[in-house]
């Protein structure tokens, strides 16, 4: 666990309905890094994703943003941190795409502080990262399902985070536009620098493009580490009960999941 990390849970608990989802949770998230957490269904990664951005309460024990309790800081204190993108996003219709970058500014702005050129560098920088600048003025409603992935992280991006939390960015697209959107996602964190955390239910992809793993089950930290360390035989039957062979993918070296 990442002693000094920037975003760490803390003994964590959360439950739904009195049914406990995460139990006693203790994570650090490694600065710089391209962190995926992965476990079976049901295990907690969407729930601790959220908590991570104080998008959900905890029972006990707490989540520390630089050092304090997230949610003693103001909201737009962590605004300016940390951005989230939720599984299911949602946008007015007609809503561009310049307009939906745009929207990452809010937290930078206040009664005193209006649109800026600062704010316009940071949309336009987004837009160019995300390779979304010749998109800017489509609606998001005329776009594929992948390039209104890259529209919503366009907007993240406009945040201007040091910290990224996207939540099974893949979900609806098919295998190549999961590639490309990971590959980019990949990139940013290279590039930029930005600390990084996804959920994603694809092991084999999650091995390719991760740095560092979080393997969850029954609400708890089971093993964490890089890919190697973490995609093992043993990990995989104790964690989703699969037996299987873990060889080395023939392209990337990464480690491959195989079931019997």
């Amino acid at each position: 666990m990442a002693a000094n990390a920037r975003l760490r849970a803390d003994d964590l608990s959360v439950s739904y309905t009195r049914k406990p989802v995460l139990n006693g949770l203790s994570a650090g998230i490694p600065d710089g890094e391209l962190t995926v957490i992965v476990g079976p269904n049901a295990c907690g990664k969407s729930t601790l994703l959220r908590a991570l951005a104080r998008l959900q309460a905890a029972g006990s024990g707490q989540v520390l943003l630089d050092g304090k309790a997230i949610h003693r800081q103001s909201s737009r204190s962590v605004a300016q941190r940390l951005a989230i993108l939720p599984q299911t996003p949602t946008a007015p219709e007609g809503l561009t795409v310049r307009d939906l970058a745009t929207r990452g500014r809010t937290p930078h702005q206040s009664p005193l502080r209006q649109w800026s050129k600062e704010d316009a560098a940071a949309v336009t920088r987004a837009l160019d990262l995300t390779h979304m600048a010749a998109n800017a003025d489509r609606p998001l409603e005329a776009l594929s399902g992948g390039q209104r992935q890259r529209a919503w992280i366009a907007m993240a991006m406009a945040q201007d985070t040091d910290i990224l939390l996207l939540d099974e960015p893949t979900t609806y697209l098919d295998l190549p536009h999961q590639i490309e959107l990971l590959r980019l996602v990949q990139q940013l964190n290279r590039e930029t620098g930005r600390t990084v955390v996804m959920v994603l239910h694809d092991i084999n992809l999650a091995a390719r493009f991760a740095s560092h793993m979080i393997a969850l089950k029954g609400g708890q930290v089971f093993c964490e580490g890089p890919p190697s360390g973490v995609i093992t035989e043993s990990v995989m039957q104790s964690v989703f009960a699969l037996p299987c062979r873990i060889i080395p993918d023939p392209v990337h070296g990464t480690p491959h999941v195989i079931p019997e």
